[in-house]
C-alpha cells in the first residue's frame, strides 16, 4: 500500500474507533524543568521521565527567521504545535545569527528585502506586525517566547554556520576546519546562544551541531571540538541538556562504544541521530521490505541505538517522509522506523513542521512535502499520519511512568494502534489507542496471554477473526515472530497451515496467509507487521481533546 490510499485507510481506521479520539500530551511540558538524565531517560526535577515528542521548525535559511510567520500569527502556530500533541520544538539556527552583528541586528523587514522576498512583507504585516521590525535575534527570541507561552519546550539546534539550506558533503560547512566552519567561531556562537537563553524555562536543550559530514570528518577532531563546545554550553547555561550528534550526517555514533566521552558533567548528556529512507537510496522500493527493515534496524542499533543499552538518552532528532503518501520508499521506511521507535521508546523530533519556505536554494515559497502543514499553512497535510504518531507521543516506559508490574503491548506500526479485546465471541480483537490498550504477556512458549487472565490469542481459521480463548496448549495459540523483519506474528490453524495476524477494513484482528516472506520486492507486508513492545499501566493522563479540525481528512495536494 504505497499510495495516498494507504494514508486514507489509516485515517478511516482511526475514525472507525470513534469520534472521541484524544490527542494525548506526554505531560505538562514545563513541569519540573530544568531537565536532566537518569541512565537512558530524560527526566524532570522529580525524577519522572519526560518523553520529548518534538517537531522541527526551521529558522536557519537565508532570511534567518522562523518559517511561516507571513502565513499565521506566531501564537497560532505555537498553539497548533501543542494541539497536534507535540511538547517540544527543535528550533534551528545558524552560527552567524549570534556571531555576526550584521545579521543578528538586521531587521526582519530588511532581511526579507535583501533576499528579494518583499512579497512576504504584507503577510508579516497582517500576521506578525510586531515581529516585522524586530532584529533577527529578537525575532528568534519572540518565537521561543511564544512557544513558552503555549507550554512547548525548545531544543536550540545549531544547524549550520552560514544561513541557507543544509546539507551536502561539499558545501564547505560540514566539519570543523571547513571553509565556513571555524571551530572557534562555533564555540563563540554556542556560548552566546546558551547565555542568551539562560533562565528561559522552556529552553531545555541545545544541540551542538547538525549533521557533521564531509571529507574532513574524523573521530579525533570530533572528540576534540565537540567536547569543547559542550563544555562551553554547560559553563554558560548549566540548566540545558547538551546534545551530541555523530558523524556521516548524524547517522554514526558507533565510536562512542569504545571511547566514551570525558566531560565535566554527566546528567545533561544526550545523543541524537537522524535517519530517512534516502539514507539507503531506493532500497525500500527496490527490495523486499522485510529484508530491508531487518538490515536498517540492525544498522540503527549498531550505529546509535546501542547507546540506550549503554545507559545514554538518545533522540532521533530527524526522521520523516513525503506526507503526500505517494513515495513508496518513504512509506515502507516509516512502517519500519515507527516499529523501531516504539520498541526502544525513543525521544524524537519529526522533520518537519513547515509546509513551505520563504526561499530554499533560490526557489521562492518552496513547498516542503515532508511538512506537517500544507503549502499555505492552513491545514494538516496528512491527518492520517498525524494520528499515527499519537501513540509515540506518550512514553511507554521510564521512571515514574509505569505503575505496578510491566507488561507488553502489541503495536501495529502502520496505524500506530495497539491490539485490544474483550473475552467475548461477539467482540473480536481490534486495534485501538495504545494508551487504553490491554496489557499482554508473551510467555517463553510464545503464547500471548491477556494480562491478569488465562486468556490467550488463538487462531480460528484462515480469513477469520482471531479470538481470545482459555484453551492455550495447542500450536494455534503459539505466536512466533517470523520473517526477516521479525514483525510477523505467525501461528498455525488446526489444519496445520501457517497464518499471520492481520487487520481487516474494520480494524478487526484477523488471521490470513502470511505475505511477503519471499524476496518479492513488489509486496508490502505492512498490514501484517506487529511489534511486541514493553510498557505497563502509565500514570500519564490524556488531557486534550483532538480539535475538530484534525478529525477531517485534510490531505493536501
Amino acid at each position: 500500500m504505497g499510495s495516498r490510499w494507504q494514508w486514507m485507510m489509516i485515517l478511516i481506521n482511526f475514525l472507525l474507533i470513534g469520534a472521541t479520539i484524544l490527542m494525548v500530551e506526554p505531560m505538562v511540558a514545563m513541569d519540573g524543568v530544568p531537565l536532566g538524565t537518569n541512565s537512558r531517560w530524560i527526566v524532570n526535577q522529580n525524577g519522572q521521565r519526560v518523553k520529548l515528542a518534538c517537531v522541527n521548525w526551521v529558522s536557519h535559511l537565508d532570511a534567518v527567521v522562523a518559517e511561516g510567520l507571513s502565513k499565521k500569527p506566531v501564537n497560532e502556530i505555537s498553539k497548533e504545535i501543542k494541539s497536534m500533541g507535540f511538547n517540544c520544538v527543535r528550533l534551528t539556527w545558524p552560527t552567524l545569527l549570534t556571531t555576526d552583528d550584521n545579521i543578528s541586528n538586521l531587521k526582519v523587514r530588511q532581511s526579507l528585502e535583501n533576499h528579494g522576498l518583499r512579497n512576504f512583507i504584507d503577510g508579516f504585516q497582517s500576521n506578525n506586525p510586531t515581529i516585522l521590525d524586530l532584529s533577527l535575534i529578537q525575532a528568534f527570541q519572540a518565537v521561543v517566547k511564544s512557544l513558552e507561552n503555549n507550554d512547548v519546550m525548545v531544543i536550540l539546534d545549531n544547524h549550520i554556520t552560514k544561513p541557507g539550506w543544509c546539507c551536502s558533503n561539499t558545501d564547505g560547512d560540514g566539519f570543523f576546519g571547513d571553509q565556513y566552519f571555524d571551530p572557534n567561531l562555533w564555540v563563540t556562537g554556542l556560548t552566546k546562544m546558551a547565555t542568551l537563553f539562560k533562565g528561559v524555562p522552556n529552553v531545555v536543550g541545545m544541540s551542538l551541531r547538525n549533521e557533521l559530514r564531509g571529507p574532513k570528518q574524523n573521530e579525533n577532531d570530533w572528540y576534540r571540538y565537540m567536547v569543547q563546545g559542550a563544555e562551553a554550553v554547560h559553563a554558560a547555561n548549566p540548566d540545558v541538556l547538551v546534545i551530541f550528534s555523530g558523524l556521516n550526517f548524524a547517522i554514526n555514533l558507533s565510536f562512542i562504544f569504545k571511547r566514551p566521552l570525558n566531560l565535566s558533567f554527566k546528567e545533561k548528556l544526550v545523543f541524537e541521530a537522524h535517519r530517512y529512507s534516502f539514507t539507503d537510496g531506493q532500497a525500500w522500493a527496490n527490495e523486499n521490505p522485510n529484508k530491508v527493515c531487518r538490515q536498517v534496524t540492525q544498522n540503527l542499533k549498531d550505529t546509535s541505538g546501542y547507546l540506550v543499552d549503554q545507559g545514554y538518552p538518545l533522540i532521533m532528532s530527524e526522521f520523516g517522509g513525503d506526507l503526500r503518501g505517494t513515495n513508496v520508499n518513504d512509506n515502507r521506511y516509516l512502517n519500519c522506523f515507527i516499529a523501531y521507535a516504539a520498541e526502544l521508546d525513543l525521544d524524537w523530533a519529526l522533520w518537519t513542521l513547515q509546509g513551505s519556505y520563504y526561499i530554499r536554494q533560490g526557489d521562492v515559497e518552496h513547498e516542503e512535502v515532508y511538512g506537517l502543514l500544507n503549502l499555505n499553512w492552513t491545514q494538516v497535510r496528512n491527518i492520517g499520519f498525524l494520528h499515527r504518531i499519537t501513540s509515540l507521543q506518550l512514553p511507554f516506559q521510564g521512571p515514574g511512568i509505569i505503575q505496578g508490574e510491566p507488561y507488553k503491548l502489541i503495536f501495529h506500526p502502520l496505524t500506530g494502534l495497539c491490539v485490544i479485546g474483550e473475552f467475548s465471541e461477539k467482540q473480536p480483537l481490534k486495534l485501538g489507542q495504545c494508551f487504553s490498550s490491554d496489557g499482554w504477556h508473551y510467555t517463553p512458549q510464545n503464547i500471548l496471554l491477556r494480562k491478569g487472565t488465562n486468556e490467550c490469542i488463538k487462531v480460528v481459521s484462515e480469513g477469520k477473526p482471531a479470538t481470545l480463548s482459555t484453551s492455550c496448549s495447542g500450536d494455534d495459540s503459539k505466536w512466533d515472530m517470523i520473517s526477516d523483519s521479525k514483525l510477523h506474528l505467525s501461528s498455525k490453524t488446526y489444519m496445520g497451515s501457517n497464518v499471520c495476524l492481520d487487520v481487516d477494513g474494520n480494524n478487526n484482528i484477523v488471521t490470513n496467509a502470511c505475505k511477503c516472506l519471499s524476496q518479492d520486492k513488489s509486496c508490502d507486508p505492512a498490514n501484517q507487521w506487529f511489534k511486541i513492545i514493553d510498557s505497563g499501566k502509565r500514570s500519564i493522563q490524556s488531557s486534550s481533546t483532538l480539535s475538530r479540525t484534525y478529525m477531517k481528512p485534510l490531505i493536501s495536494t
